[in-house]
C-alpha cells in the first residue's frame, strides 16, 4: 500500500487501526493500563513543542505523569504520534508506516510505563 494518495482522515484512520490491533494482542494487565492512555494523532511538532526543545522530526511523545505517578496531576498522560513524520520515515510504504506505528505507540506507551530510554533501547523500541 502506498501512503502518498491518502488524505489526513484516511491516514488517522489507518493509524488508529494498528494501535487498537496492537492494543488487541497485548496481555490483559498491561492492555488495560494502556487503555488509560489516550493517542492523539498530529502531523508534526507544534512550533510551540519545537521551540521547548522537541525536534521537528520527532515520531511520537508522552506526556503527562507515569502510570505509577497517576492521580491529582494537572495534566493528564496521553500519547501523541506525528503521522506526517512517520510517514515520512516509511517512505509511503504503508506496511513500514504500520511498523513504525507499532515501534513508536510501544516506545511512548514504555514512558507511561516509567521506562527509561535505556530500557526502551534494551528492548528494541528506540
Amino acid at each position: 500500500m502506498d501512503l502518498s494518495g491518502l488524505d489526513w482522515e484516511e491516514l488517522c484512520a489507518l493509524a488508529g487501526r494498528e494501535v487498537a490491533a496492537l492494543l488487541a494482542e497485548l496481555p490483559a494487565p498491561l492492555r488495560e493500563r494502556a487503555g488509560q492512555v489516550p493517542v492523539l494523532f498530529e502531523p508534526r511538532p507544534s512550533r510551540d513543542l519545537q521551540a521547548d526543545g522537541i525536534e521537528a522530526d520527532t515520531l511520537g511523545l508522552f506526556t503527562g505523569p507515569e502510570w505509577a505517578e497517576a492521580g491529582d496531576v494537572p495534566l493528564p498522560p496521553q500519547i501523541i504520534l506525528y503521522l506526517e513524520n512517520l510517514r515520512e520515515m516509511a517512505e509511503t510504504d504503508g506496511q513500514r508506516f504500520r511498523d513504525e506505528i507499532r515501534t513508536t505507540f510501544l516506545h511512548e506507551l514504555g514512558h507511561f510505563l516509567g521506562l527509561d530510554e535505556d530500557e526502551l533501547t534494551d528492548r528494541g523500541l528506540e
